[in-house]
């Protein structure tokens, strides 16, 4: 997955040297000092991770809040204080991961762990408990997928060898897409949203065909709420949201990141390995 340029924000100190004078006996002295406080954005809020994570595929929120952390081994929570727990026993490398919106349906793919015996690659899997246990859906040593995302009733996943797949069974059958290349995909009612080296595509025919999203935002991810509303990133390290695909607002600046999840129109994660970024 494409990374992306990470900018801190300033903290700039101006300073004021003293500059001392002596007339009549009488001293003036000039000692002054100025400081500009950091600038805080109040549209971001950024979080080290402690452990940090063992590179990332993918992030989904569930039913509490949580947010969850697809890694190289195995699924990780995400505290508001940026501590890092394991879920679940599973240590497989989960090159896709995504979910259901606000639940704790998840669906993953990706390569067995060093304890599994399962075949490679390892297919779709889901989990509905929040990824405290995974069961076998379909393609298991046939697919990795490394794109997925579901609004509950459809399921979308991209896979290098074939591109986008479409399922409406809870990933046990599949449906060929069309044969694009995505960095990550989305759905919501207005249809399926692939992030793509060409810009943001939409298809409103099942993923049988894509068009470019009239102006829409060149962003590498895309992720949609549990509301529809959309949340991108460009290759800047820039944040957009919209509400219906067709007017979007340039967000906040972010920086660097490996994954995006939406929570609704108002609140997003980003991540890296090393950091949790909320958007709100």
């Amino acid at each position: 997955m494409a990374r992306f340029r990470t900018a801190a924000l300033p903290v700039i100190a101006v300073a004021a040297f003293a500059v001392g004078g002596c007339t009549s006996g009488t001293q003036t002295t000039a000692d002054a000092e100025t400081t500009t406080p950091a600038v805080v954005n109040p549209r971001l809020v950024t979080m080290p991770l402690s452990p940090e994570l063992d590179h990332l595929h993918g992030l989904h929120v569930d039913a509490d809040g949580t947010v969850l952390a697809g890694t190289h081994s195995g699924l990780l929570a995400l505290a508001p204080s940026g501590n890092t727990t394991r879920v679940g026993l599973s240590e497989d490398d989960l090159m896709g991961l995504s979910g259901v919106p606000g639940t704790d349906t998840l669906y993953s793919s990706g390569h067995p762990g060093p304890s599994s015996d399962a075949p490679n690659p390892l297919g779709l899997a889901r989990s509905t408990d929040g990824g405290v246990t995974w069961e076998s859906r379909s393609l298991v040593g046939e697919v990795d997928f490394h794109a997925l995302a579901s609004d509950g009733a459809i399921l979308v996943g991209f896979d290098t060898s074939s591109g986008i797949r479409v399922s409406a069974d809870d990933g046990a059958t599949w449906t060929p897409g069309a044969a694009i290349g995505a960095s990550a995909v989305a759905v919501n009612d207005i249809g399926i949203w692939a992030a793509t080296q060409g810009g943001l595509l939409l298809s409103t025919d099942g993923a049988a065909t894509f068009t470019p999203a009239p102006g829409a935002p060149p962003v590498g991810l895309v992720s949609a709420g549990r509301d529809g509303g959309l949340w991108g990133m460009d290759d800047d390290g820039n944040a957009w949201r919209s509400r219906d695909g067709l007017s979007w607002e340039e967000f906040t600046r972010v920086g660097e990141v490996e994954a995006l999840t939406a929570v609704d129109y108002d609140t997003a994660y980003a991540a890296t390995a090393q950091e949790l970024h909320t958007l709100r």
